[in-house]
C-alpha cells in the first residue's frame, strides 16, 4: 500500500489531500465546532505545522552558514548577493502598486458594518524600533520564551547570527574546514527530517485545510468577502501575472517555471510557512529551474526570511486602506508613499512568523492607524494567509531564477527539460561540498 503511494506524484497526493480536507471540513462544520471530526483536524493540522517549525532554526543556520562559505566557489559573489536583494526590492514594490490600486478600486472597507470599538490591539506588535532591534540576538540561539513558558524563535535573528558566522568562518580560512564539515553534516541530517515530515504534507493538508473549512462560514467571511477577494485577486495578480511576465521578458517560457515551482507552491499553500517550505523551494529551484546549487544555497534561504510579496506588500496595503475606511480616516498621498517604502523596506519584519501581524502592525504605526483595526482581521487571517505564503514563495523561486538567467549561470537545458521526475521521489540533494577547483562564471 505504501509502496502504491510512493508512486503518486507529490502535486497529486496534494490535491487529493485538498479534496479530501473540504469534503471532512464540510462534515466537519455539520457536527459543529466541539465534534470530534473537527478536533481531530485541527490536531491533524497544527501537528504538522509545529513538526515543520522545529526544524527551522537548525535548518535556517545551517543553510546559511554552508551557503555563505560555499560562496568562496562564486567569483561574482557580491554582485550576485547584491542584484538580489535589488530583484527583492523591485517585485515588492511592484506588489504593493498593485495592493494600493486594488485597494482604491474596490475600497474594501466602505460599507462594512463591524464592531470596530470591540477590537483590541493585537498583543504582537511591530515598530521601526522594535524591528531594528530585533536584528541583534538576544543570545545565541534566537530564543526566547513566551506567555507559555515555552520557547520561541526569531528566525530574523538566526539569519543575522548565520551570516556573521558564515562570514567569520570564510575569514578565518582553513582553521575553520572542521566546524563548516561538522554543519554541512548537520544540515544533512537536518534536511533528512524534514524531507520525512514534507512528505506527509498531504496528511497535514487534510488537517489544515479541513479545519479552515469547519472552522471560518460565510457568517465570519460574508463582511469581509470584499477584502478577502481582493487579497486573493491582488496575490493572483502577481503570482499568475507578474511573474509570468518577468518570466517572459527575461526568456524563459513561465509555463515551465510554473510546472518547475509547483510542488513548493502547492505545500506552501496549505502549510502557510515560507521557511517551513524552503527545503522544498531550494529543491526545485536548483533541480526543475536550473539555478546553480552554489547560488540556490544562499539565495533561497535569505528569501524564504524576507522576500513576502503576499505577506508584506499586498496584504498590508490592502489592510491599511480597509482598516482607514472603517475607522474613517482619509489618506493622502503622503501616506500610500509611505506604504510602500514599509513594505519594500520592511519585510523581513514578517521573518519566522504566522501570518503578517507585526507587517500589518508595522505599517498601521507608520501610518498613525488604530492598531485595533488589526482585531477586526485576525479572524480570517488563515484563509488569507494561504494565498499569501503561496505568492511569497514563488516570488522566492523567481527571483534567484531571474539573477542567475541574467548572470548567464542558469542551465536553460534544465530549465527548458519535462518535467516528468517527481521532486519527493528521490532523496535530497547534499549540501555543498569543499570547492571541486571550478567556479561560477562571472
Amino acid at each position: 500500500m505504501l509502496a502504491r503511494l510512493r508512486r503518486v506524484p507529490f502535486g497529486a497526493q496534494i490535491l487529493i489531500a485538498l479534496v479530501v480536507g473540504v469534503v471532512l471540513g464540510v462534515l466537519a462544520r455539520g457536527m459543529g465546532e466541539d465534534s470530534w471530526l473537527t478536533a481531530t483536524l485541527s490536531g491533524v493540522g497544527s501537528t504538522f505545522v509545529q513538526l515543520l517549525r522545529v526544524a527551522v532554526p537548525p535548518l535556517v543556520f545551517t543553510a546559511i552558514v554552508v551557503s555563505i562559505a560555499q560562496l568562496r566557489q562564486v567569483t561574482n559573489a557580491a554582485r550576485l548577493a547584491t542584484r538580489t536583494l535589488l530583484w527583492f526590492g523591485i517585485t515588492s514594490l511592484i506588489a504593493v502598486t498593485i495592493g494600493i490600486g486594488l485597494g482604491l478600486v474596490t475600497n474594501p472597507g466602505r460599507g462594512v458594518v463591524l464592531d470596530a470599538g470591540a477590537a483590541e490591539a493585537p498583543d504582537t506588535q511591530g515598530s521601526w524600533t522594535d524591528f531594528l532591534s530585533s536584528l541583534i540576538p538576544a543570545n545565541v540561539l534566537g530564543a526566547s520564551a513566551n506567555d507559555s513558558g515555552s520557547l520561541s524563535f526569531n528566525v530574523l535573528q538566526i539569519v543575522v547570527l548565520a551570516i556573521v558566522v558564515g562570514a567569520a568562518a570564510l575569514k578565518v580560512g582553513e582553521k575553520a574546514e572542521p566546524f563548516l564539515a561538522f554543519t554541512r553534516s548537520a544540515l544533512a541530517i537536518v534536511q533528512k527530517v524534514l524531507w520525512w515530515i514534507i512528505r506527509l504534507a498531504p496528511i497535514g493538508t487534510v488537517g489544515l485545510l479541513g479545519n479552515a473549512v469547519a472552522s471560518y462560514g460565510w457568517n465570519l467571511l460574508g463582511p469581509l468577502a470584499t477584502f478577502t477577494a481582493a487579497v486573493y485577486i491582488g496575490c493572483a495578480i502577481v503570482l499568475f501575472g507578474v511573474y509570468p511576465l518577468l518570466a517572459w521578458a527575461h526568456g524563459l517560457n513561465p509555463l515551465k517555471f510554473f510546472t518547475g515551482a509547483w510542488p513548493a507552491i502547492q505545500l506552501a499553500f496549505v502549510s502557510r510557512s515560507s521557511v517551513g517550505t524552503m527545503p522544498l523551494t531550494q529543491r526545485v529551484t536548483e533541480q526543475n529551474l536550473g539555478v546553480p546549487r552554489e547560488y540556490a544555497w544562499f539565495a533561497v534561504p535569505i528569501g524564504a526570511t524576507t522576500k513576502m510579496d503576499g505577506c508584506a506588500a499586498i496584504y498590508p496595503a490592502l489592510a491599511a486602506i480597509f482598516v482607514a475606511q472603517v475607522f474613517g480616516v482619509q489618506l493622502d498621498v503622503a501616506d500610500y508613499l509611505l506604504i510602500v517604502f514599509v513594505s519594500v523596506v520592511g519585510s523581513a519584519a514578517t521573518a519566522g512568523l504566522t501570518g503578517a501581524v507585526v507587517m500589518l502592525t508595522l505599517t498601521l504605526s507608520t501610518l498613525g492607524l488604530p492598531l485595533a483595526g488589526v482585531g477586526l482581521l485576525l479572524a480570517i487571517d488563515p484563509i488569507l494567509d494561504m494565498m499569501r505564503t503561496a505568492t511569497n514563495v514563488a516570488g522566492q523561486a523567481l527571483v534567484p531564477t531571474i539573477v542567475a538567467k541574467r548572470e548567464g549561470i542558469l542551465d536553460l537545458d534544465r530549465y527548458r527539460a519535462p518535467r516528468g521526475a517527481d521532486p519527493l521521489r528521490d532523496e535530497p540533494a547534499p549540501a555543498p561540498q569543499q570547492p571541486a577547483g571550478h567556479a561560477v562564471p562571472a
